[in-house]
């Protein structure tokens, strides 16, 4: 959805709060559940199944929770189902006095979250998804938050002014609540993971700019300098800077993760990749021992060890980012496209979620595998044939020059297309090569 769309949503459900509040003549809770559903089937109706929600829930058992999240899908059989649970969990809500953390381990959380598996609650100020694994219902594994303000008076305050309020917020607060009511969805189309990780990324990039810059985020802004060849300065190179951060933490996570499907394996599992398994479950913080690039592993080691990136909370986000990770239906994402394929694949479509004006600014496109394999076959042929370079693009007086590089997909052609040019003339030609080259 566009982003101006979504915070005009938002900012219609702040104004609806706005003046329930200013009334004078409403409850604490029950009056503002109007705003609330609202606000919720507004973003239900952007995603696919459509949400949407059902109030005053009948007696499951557990009580009556406030909100019903149910799928379009529930639906189509045209008859009432009597008892049928909403899919994508449910929604507790309470005063704006209510403490969050003191609700989200009562008694009542504990019993809605092993009925229903995903609940969100909210106090208006905040929101707080507690959901359960599949596999473990007795064990609260996830808790994403998203404060809107400290108290009740700062809440009051912020929602004087609607529009400013949104504004400020709105983008993010739609993002989340979009999170929340698919947390419970089985993600297989590559766009779908983009899109997600892309959600939490901005989350991420939100806490860094937050915070004042660390001595240990000033080390990773040298390093990635010396790296690339270039210097953030100036208030837009720190802008460029931060999300060139984020962005490597987040290509990294998604190579770790694409890495450990293939090579994580347990023998009793069933394969994923030609020679690979998959395994259950998979932790960022042992990304390193899947990274092969000395930036990115230092990068993760540092992160996920006592270091001064713990103020940023970064930790929480990639948490986060894993819970999603774990829906993914890999069999079904990953024939999307070839293994060799995933990180290039993902690059544009996440830089487009996260930040389509950078990705216009510096022109990321996605090649197809198939016109890559075109281009490099061509020029190799015109080597061969039109200047009589008798190894083409294996040949020593062949020089290669990618500008534009990105995630290397001509560069990786190109020394398939050089390795199948050597072994074509000799077999022991690649080896010979590598040896002259190392002496």
């Amino acid at each position: 959805m566009d982003s101006s769309k979504a915070v005009k949503i938002v900012e219609e459900y702040f104004d609806g709060l706005r003046k329930i509040r200013l009334s004078g003549g409403s409850t604490d809770e029950r009056s503002n559940y109007e705003p609330l559903i609202k606000f919720i089937n507004a973003i239900g109706s952007t995603v696919r199944p459509k949400v949407f929600c059902v109030g005053e829930l009948g007696d499951q058992g557990v009580r009556h929770p406030e909100i019903g999240l149910y799928t379009i899908n529930q639906i189509q059989q045209g008859k009432p189902r009597a008892g049928q649970k909403p899919e994508r969990g449910i929604v507790e809500v309470k005063s704006v006095r209510e403490n969050m953390e003191t609700m989200s381990v009562s008694d009542q959380i504990s019993l809605y979250r092993r009925h229903y598996k995903v609940v969100l609650i909210t106090n208006f100020r905040e929101f707080r998804l507690v959901a359960s694994d599949s596999n473990n219902l007795s064990v609260r594994v996830d808790s994403e938050t998203f404060i809107l303000a400290g108290n009740e008076e700062e809440f009051d305050i912020l929602l004087k002014q609607p529009r400013e309020f949104a504004q400020r917020v709105g983008l993010s607060l739609f993002e989340y609540t979009t999170r929340v009511i698919c947390h419970q969805s089985v993600l297989a189309d590559p766009k779908d993971v983009a899109w997600l990780l892309a959600s939490y990324a901005r989350d991420g990039l939100a806490r860094v700019e937050m915070a004042d810059d660390s001595l240990m985020l000033e080390t990773v802004r040298s390093t990635l300098e010396e790296s690339l060849g270039l210097r953030f300065d100036e208030v837009k190179g720190k802008r460029f800077f931060h999300s060139t951060f984020i962005q490597t933490l987040f290509y990294g996570l998604f190579s770790a993760w694409v890495l450990w499907a293939r090579m994580g394996a347990k023998k009793d599992e069933k394969p994923l990749f030609s020679g690979g398994y998959i395994t259950n479950n998979f932790n960022w913080r042992e990304s390193a021992r899947y990274l092969r690039t000395p930036v990115l592993s230092a990068l993760f080691q540092q992160l996920s060890g006592p270091s001064g990136f713990q103020p940023y909370g970064l930790a929480e986000v990639m948490d986060w980012t894993v819970a999603a990770l774990d829906r993914v239906d890999k069999a079904s994402f990953f024939s999307k496209f070839s293994e060799g394929d995933a990180v290039q694949y993902f690059y544009e479509p996440f830089l487009a979620a996260f930040d389509p004006k950078l990705r216009k600014e510096l022109g990321v496109w996605y090649t197809p595998p198939e016109v890559v394999k075109y281009m490099v076959a061509r020029v190799d042929k015109a080597l061969k044939e039109d200047l009589n370079v008798e190894d083409g693009l294996a040949g020593e007086n062949v020089y290669i020059l990618d500008p534009c590089c990105g995630t290397g997909a001509y560069i990786s052609e190109v020394l398939r297309r050089i390795d199948a040019n050597l072994r074509k003339r000799d077999p022991s030609a690649l080896v010979a090569a590598k040896v002259k080259q190392a002496a």
